[in-house]
């Protein structure tokens, strides 16, 4: 009795075919679309322009039905995304730190190209009347920095006292007196691109301590309001929405030029900022007032100082 020889291979079959196909990224078997254990796809082609662009902003926020939902809640729920968050439905919704630095970042953009820097700074006003709206002296008459003073620091006219002790302080001198006798409309311009550059970075420590100012006036026991957040990242998460909210309303009132849609924008602003704090925290109309009220102006007063920060950073650091 013959034995039986084994079936032949196809002639349409190849080496390649019989092979297993394996990830080009950590080589383990990969036979389907995307490998089993690092997620790579196993097509490789290079990606067309609307292709690499979408994958260049999808490091940031991705273009897809979550970024649509999360947009919507963000602008039409107030505090609906952080109640989300805290009861651990994240996938469906962008992060609250992605998207802070997204909402960021665009708005920093459009302000760039669609604001004018005399509307950033008016700095014809503040030659004449400086930050304390007082009339300036002429040089030969504005008061001299007392020698027990030191360090670095802007007198009530606007003009720059540096210690000869002070690190560098041959440069910041030059650099101010550069500033000085430059003409009105350069110093204009000079001032409104060192805000818009050196306004994301100056955010990002605001942030942090707007979570403190909620941390400070949500402060008490749990038992009335057993939902309310206590820990420090949970005020951490309703700050970064809120901002993300608040720059994304900003970025539309600049982009659509009516005035009237801008009074919406920013009625819509404060009912929404109201309502988020009411929907996460909880607690009677009359107490949510005066905490926000509370929060408005100490954040008022950190915004402040941070924009003078700006201000010398734009001329000190160009």
């Amino acid at each position: 009795m013959s034995a039986v020889e084994p079936a032949r291979a196809s002639a349409a079959t190849t080496p390649a075919d019989t092979e297993v196909r394996r990830c080009h990224n950590c080589g383990a078997p990969a036979p389907e679309q995307f490998c089993p254990s690092c997620g790579q796809e196993t097509k490789l082609r290079l990606p067309t322009l609307r292709e690499f662009l979408r994958e260049a902003a999808g490091r940031y926020v991705a273009f897809d039905g979550r970024f649509w939902r999360t947009m919507t809640a963000l602008m039409f729920r107030p505090g609906r995304l952080t109640r989300e968050y805290f009861a651990g439905r994240r996938r469906r919704y962008i992060r609250p730190a992605r998207l802070y630095l997204f909402a960021t970042l665009v708005f920093f953009a459009v302000t760039r190209f669609f604001v004018e820097p005399a509307t950033i700074v008016d700095f014809d006003s503040e030659a004449r009347t400086g930050i304390t709206g007082k009339k300036q002296l002429p040089i030969a008459e504005r008061p001299k920095a007392s020698d027990a003073e030191s360090g670095l620091f802007l007198d009530d006219d606007m003009q720059l006292h540096v210690s000869d002790d002070l690190p560098g302080a041959s440069v910041l001198k030059q650099r101010w007196k550069r500033f000085e006798g430059l003409p009105t409309n350069e110093k204009t311009e000079q001032l409104a691109d060192g805000m818009l550059r050196y306004g994301p970075y100056a955010m990002f420590a605001l942030l942090p301590a707007f979570a403190f100012l909620l941390k400070l006036v949500y402060v008490g026991r749990r038992r009335r309001y057993p939902l309310r957040p206590r820990l420090y990242g949970e005020h951490l998460t309703v700050a970064a929405y809120g901002h993300a909210f608040f720059f994304v309303a900003c970025t539309a009132a600049l982009l659509v030029p009516s005035q009237l849609f801008r009074a919406v924008v920013i009625s819509w602003i404060v009912i929404y900022l109201f309502r988020s704090l009411r929907v996460v925290y909880g607690g009677s109309r009359v107490g949510t007032v005066l905490r926000a009220g509370f929060v408005f102006i100490a954040y008022s007063v950190l915004v402040g100082i941070a924009t003078v920060g700006l201000l010398i950073a734009a001329i000190l650091l160009r």
